[in-house]
């Protein structure tokens, strides 16, 4: 059976940046196994399968695939088909106004908003189904510092310590002296994710570009994806991060975290922070998606 597609990158104002997504409409009837077959066969970090809700009040249902594995939450598969949902099926709504609309993931309802202007990518933004919760203590820093390819001394910075974070997926994130050791890290000497274990984040201060907060490179080579150009579901986990180590005021923030410069993929991600009493009390992910391409595959 053919079904129809879309691949659009995402957290980016053009194409070939961002993070590349591949989203197959009308996926009703493929079973797990084939689900995961096609993200391998796209070999993009997610896939996206777009389903009939369970409530028919929201969008649709989604289920996202990395080339070996299923995750329960994603951020740029998120952004990337809210804005792809939204452009099909009310474009001229778009073009005037932004929409809400709900997309069910395996971590629950996920609100999104929808954005297209004339002239500007389409966009959308999502809150956090779930506010990050802190894990389990993760390896000590020299042990890291082995893993990454680097000194123990370039592990860390300011008040910033290694830590394990989840907003519905798990990650190990690594603060890391500055954007030069970052740079260096190497994705290869250890498999991150390895038998559904967490992923790892690293994040270095970045004063170099203007309006970015942190530099973050990604390594899951465990779960098919050797490093991510913009992840949105470490993005989303790194509020807690955010929130545990800088002396953020309550109120309302923005933080724009750059990804993928490494890899010549170049990203950039909207962070929103709400915080009440000391605590974070709501966060928001955003950014940019643009069409590159459309077809069928046959299933």
């Amino acid at each position: 059976m053919r079904r129809k597609y879309h691949t659009l990158d995402v957290f980016c104002d053009a194409a070939f940046a961002g993070n590349p997504l591949a989203v197959v409409l009308d996926a009703e009837g493929l079973d797990d196994a084939r689900m995961q077959l096609i993200a391998r066969e796209f070999n993009f970090s997610e896939t996206v399968f777009v389903l009939p809700p369970r409530d028919p009040v929201n969008a649709a249902a989604a289920r996202i695939f990395t080339p070996a594995r299923e995750l329960p939450f994603a951020g740029h598969p998120t952004v990337g088909t809210a804005a792809l949902v939204a452009h099909l099926r009310e474009p001229q709504l778009l073009a005037t106004e932004d929409l809400q609309l709900v997309l069910e993931e395996k971590v629950g309802d996920v609100v999104c908003v929808a954005r297209h202007r004339r002239g500007q990518p389409l966009a959308a933004n999502f809150r956090l189904p779930r506010l990050p919760r802190r894990g389990d203590e993760p390896p000590p820093a020299a042990e890291l510092a082995r893993r990454l390819g680097l000194k123990q001394t370039e592990i860390g910075f300011g008040a910033h310590r290694p830590s394990a974070w989840s907003a519905g997926v798990d990650f190990i994130f690594v603060p890391v002296v500055d954007v030069d050791a970052l740079g260096r890290a190497d994705p290869d000497r250890y498999r991150w994710g390895e038998n559904d274990s967490a992923a790892v984040y690293l994040y270095a201060r970045d004063g170099a570009e203007p309006g970015v907060d942190y530099r973050a490179r990604m390594f899951g080579s465990g779960w098919g994806v050797r490093e991510d150009p913009a992840t949105g579901s470490a993005a989303s986990a790194f509020a807690g991060v955010a929130m545990a180590f800088e002396p953020y005021a309550d109120g309302e923030r923005m933080i724009v975290i750059e990804q993928g410069v490494e890899i010549g993929r170049p990203s950039r991600i909207a962070l929103g922070l709400e915080a009440a009493g000391g605590a974070l009390t709501g966060a928001t992910i955003g950014g940019s998606a643009v069409l590159v391409a459309e077809g069928t595959i046959e299933t």
